[in-house]
This record gives structure tokens, sequence and C-alpha cells, in this order.
């Protein structure tokens, strides 16, 4: 049977009480229960993912069989769906149980946390579906079907945490308000003081009312500030370059990076508070986005020179005509409103045209180049932390491409709401065991990714030897020297969580009938 990195995924499941819990709120008097199958979903999605009319074969050629004492043909596509089924009325609930686990046997900080939307686009119909819409979404099509996941991702490992789907249809900002009074709900059940919980998201998390309403949560929040109001976008030019130099918020010999604080205020509804504010000038974003406006300069005036060049032709003998040309190559650059320029007639009767880069113009544009603002109502934190904390929420960036590859999250093969939502609660699981195991490894000084661990594993397989008499022998094929370093490393990682015992107010989800423990070879 292939073993590969099973038995380590199957212990950590185990440690999380991931099939007690499903029991728990999904009894069952079939063949094989829900936690089982639950299980069995979880694996494969983390070890390969398949649809569900697949999910059989994979077993089949693994050591489940042998270790669930379950033939792989009982997990056929009908069975899964009635585990999806049996799941989607208590999504919620399994999943708080399961984190909570998680969160509090691995000892995780909640004191700061990423808030971030991703889509997932889907093909198919979906008649009558309220979860699979049309809507924007960077880096998918607009012409293409999509669900959103909002989720919360602990900064200490970047585990999942809080998390919600939402219809396709709905705007970033749209979820924010709610995510704060689920986050409030859901800190109180750890006992964190919501007031020293710090959430941090993107540009498209903030305006002037949900500030408001992170005031008035009583919640700390870190995020950019897309500068549509006058006085928001006043803020960008106040300092120039050569005045952000004594002000670096990276430290080194040749920082690049520099920030000015300043205050934030925010109206709505009458109502109005002031945050804290940092102006970030990043030096490669502002060397790319001036080299980037050379290059537009270069190719305007080459067209502009193609236009003059084409003067006396047919279509381009007058000046009307000369100046629609123009104008058309202007609103078609980046740079040509930074381009003025001059149509007329010379005393030899000759139409001509002239062109200069305006100055002025150009001066103010440099000025905003590489800046950006942020926004806090955290007012201890210094810049350089403000700044650091906001760099690292692509933690949470980097959760969604592990869902959207190597958990393989789309494409979606159901076609009920309930199963989607259902079979995104074990894709959530997954992560969670994904990050948790990345996030022990490294504590251990094994800097490995999961898929890295699972690549390097993939090779172990079991032989197993069943007797005229009923008896059984099972050994390992040769393990490789790679293997035999990382094991004894993996196995510590994975101690440390079995170890810590979860306290009393997490209560127990522990039903009999438990599947043996996979056997882990023993490395002196």
């Amino acid at each position: 049977y292939q073993l590969g990195a099973l038995p380590v995924l199957y212990a950590l499941l185990e440690t999380l009480k991931v099939r007690q819990v499903i029991n728990r709120y999904c009894p069952t008097q079939g063949e094989v229960d829900h936690g089982t199958v639950a299980l069995v979903l979880v694996l494969n999605r983390l070890m390969f993912p398949l649809p569900l009319y697949r999910v059989a074969d994979w077993v089949g050629q693994t050591v489940l069989t042998a270790v669930l004492a379950v033939p792989a043909e009982k997990f056929n596509d009908d069975r899964l769906e009635r585990t999806l089924d049996a799941l989607a009325p208590h999504l919620e609930a399994i999943w708080t149980q399961v984190v909570t686990v998680a969160l509090r046997k691995a000892d995780v900080d909640l004191s700061v946390i990423f808030y971030d939307l991703t889509a997932f686009v889907v093909h198919g119909r979906y008649a009558g579906s309220e979860l699979i819409d049309f809507g924007f979404a960077h880096n998918t099509p607009n012409d293409k079907r999509k669900f959103k996941l909002a989720l919360n991702t602990i900064a200490d490992g970047n585990l999942p945490g809080l998390y919600r789907p939402w219809s396709g249809r709905t705007a970033d900002q749209a979820t924010v308000q709610t995510n704060m009074q689920n986050l409030q709900r859901w800190l109180a059940g750890f006992k964190q003081p919501q007031s020293r919980t710090l959430v941090v998201g993107d540009r498209a998390m903030l305006n002037a009312e949900i500030a408001l309403t992170y005031e008035r949560a009583d919640l700390q929040y870190l995020c950019g500030l897309k500068a549509h109001q006058k006085e928001h976008r006043a803020l960008l030019p106040v300092w120039s370059d050569a005045q952000f130099e004594a002000y670096p918020i990276v430290p080194g010999p040749h920082p690049q990076y520099w920030g000015r604080g300043c205050q934030v205020t925010f109206t709505h509804e009458g109502q109005t508070v002031t945050h804290r504010g940092l102006v970030v000038l990043a030096g490669p974003l502002r060397d790319q986005l001036r080299q980037a406006r050379q290059q537009q300069f270069q190719a305007l005036q080459e067209q502009l020179a193609q236009v003059r060049a084409d003067i006396g032709q047919p279509r381009l003998c007058t000046i009307k005509a000369l100046r629609r040309r123009v104008n058309s190559r202007l609103r078609t650059s980046p740079a040509g409103h930074l381009m003025e320029t001059q149509v007329y007639t010379n005393p030899q009767g000759q139409l001509n045209l002239v062109w200069q880069i305006n100055a002025s113009l150009l001066a103010q544009e440099e000025r905003r180049d590489g800046r950006y603002l942020l926004v806090t109502n955290n007012w201890r934190l210094s810049h350089a932390a403000l700044f650091q904390l906001y760099r690292e929420k692509d933690g949470g960036e980097k959760r969604f491409l592990i869902s959207k590859s190597d958990l393989q999250v789309s494409p979606v093969f159901l076609h009920k709401d309930e199963r989607i939502a259902a079979m995104l609660l074990l894709n959530m699981i997954a992560l969670l065991a994904y990050s948790l195991l990345e996030r022990q490894m490294r504590q251990q000084g094994l800097q490995l990714t999961t898929r890295q661990l699972i690549r390097r594993l993939q090779d172990l397989s079991i032989i197993e030897t069943r007797f005229i008499d009923g008896s059984c022998m099972r050994r390992l094929t040769p393990i490789s020297p790679e293997c035999l370093t990382i094991l004894p490393l993996v196995l510590a990682a994975l101690e440390s969580l079995i170890e810590q015992a979860v306290p009393a107010q997490q209560p127990a989800a522990v039903l009999p009938g438990a599947p043996p423990p996979l056997l882990l070879p023993k490395l002196s």
C-alpha cells in the first residue's frame, strides 16, 4: 500500500479530533460513519485532490483500507455526497470546535489577524444558487460565475481562523462590518480581549463608515486607504522625496522605504473620527513607476512624430483633422495628460505639430510616485512595526494560493449550495492541518512547506503479508536517508501537539470506536 505522508497527516487530524467532532454532530447508523468519510476526504485534499467519483480508487491504493478496515468501494460518490448533506446543517459548529482544538493545542497568539477575500471560479448554470453568481474579483474573469471566501488568517503561523463564504457578487467592503461582529464573538470564545487584537486588511477594506465601526467595536485595525477623498489625497504629496530620507522604516545601510506620520480624519453621517496615518514612500515602486512613465513618454512621442510625418495626407490636411488625430493619441496613452501639444499653420501656410512635457504637472505626478497611505487606530506601534505588519498580510494571500493550487478548491463539481459549503468546510480543515503542520515543523527547525514534506515522503510504502493462520505482518519498504533525517523532526513537531492538553473549557468530542492509529516507523 502507498504510505507516503499519510501517517503524519492522519495523526494530525486525529489530534485535532476531526472525526470525533463530526460524528458528534452527524451521528449515523450507516456502515461507515460520517467522521471517517470526512477524514478520508480531507486526507485526499491534502495528498492528491480528486473529484468525488474518483476518491474510492485513490483509497484503494493507500494504506487507509487496512487501517480503517473499510473496503475502498464503500467510499463511492453517493456515500460521500450523503456525508456532505449531513455536514451542511452543522458547518459553523464543527469548524469552531476543530479550530479551537488546534489553536489551543498549539498555543497560538491571536493578537494579529489578516482579513481578506478571494474568489473561486465555477463552471455550469447553478440555477437558483444564492452563492454562485457573476461579480467582480481581482484576477478572475468577470464573465465567469464564482463564489467568494472571506478568511481571517492568524498571523502566528498563518493559520486559518474564522471564515465565511459569500456570493460572487458581494463587494469586499460590504463584508467587513459583518466580519467584525463575527470576529468579536469568535474572540470572546477564546477569552481574547478584542481590544488586544489588530485586524490587518488591504485598501479594499476601509472607508469612513468602516473606520467609525472599528472605533465603536473597540477593535484595532491597520489598513491601506484608497485616497478617494480630496483631504486624503492631499496627504500624499505633503513631503518631498528629500524630506522622507531622514525617516527610514526598514533598517539597513541603504534604506528603500520611508514613512512620515500624519492624522487621517473620517466623516460619515455627521460623525467624525481621527485616526493615525502613515504615508509610505516605497523606493522600488517609485523607481518602477518613473521608469514606466519614461517608456510611455517615449512611445507617445514616437506616435506624435508619426502623426507629424503624416501631415498632408488626404485625411490629415486640416487643423481640425490634425487636432483630432493628436487628441486620439493623447487619450490612449497613460502619459497623455502630461503632454502639451500645439497644432498650427506656419507663415508659409503649412500645418505643423509640436509638443513638450508639462514640467509642472510632471512634478506633481512624481511627488506621488511610490506613495501610499496606511491608517490605524493603534497609537502605540512604531512606524516600522506598522509597515512590517502591513507587508505580512500576504500570509492570508498565501493561504488562498494553497487552497487554489495544492488543495484545488476549484473547479467545483458540486451543484448544490449546501454541498459546496460542506466541501468548503473540509477544504478549510485541510488548510488548517496544512498550515499547522508547517508551523510546527518550523518550530523544530525544519524549513519545509507541507507540500514539500508530502513530496519527500511520497515513495514510502508498506507491504502487508497475510498468513494462512490469519495473522498479518506489515513492513516498510526501505527508507531513504533523506526521509530518515526528516521523520524525527516531523514526529517531534506532532508530539508537541499531541502532548498539549486542551483546557477544560473546551468541550470534549470523543466517541467510542475510533479507527486505530497508523503505524509510524520507529526511528533510533
